[in-house]
């Protein structure tokens, strides 16, 4: 079943400890996703181990992205990120 709704898009990131991720949507949410499980168990995200490389996180579009083209589904960082 596909769904039409729409997550908010993320409008701020920045990398934080422990391969976390800070982000603000546009709906006003402030959230931490922990990309750590997604660098330890999937080869794409490799290069990201690299902690200076993975600041260079930014926005792009529906979701966030690195340099080398990694990216998160906008559904799991939205979804899958922790409030704060």
């Amino acid at each position: 079943m596909e769904n039409n709704l729409m997550e908010p898009n993320p409008i701020c990131v920045k990398a934080i400890e422990n391969y976390c991720i800070y982000l603000e949507f546009e709906d006003g949410k402030k959230k931490i996703y922990d990309m750590s499980y997604l660098i330890k168990n999937n080869p794409v995200y490799n290069k990201l181990k690299d902690e200076e490389y993975f600041k260079k996180v930014k926005v792009a579009g529906e979701t966030v992205e690195w340099p080398n083209g990694e990216d998160v589904c906008p559904e799991n960082l939205y979804y899958d990120s922790k409030e704060v």
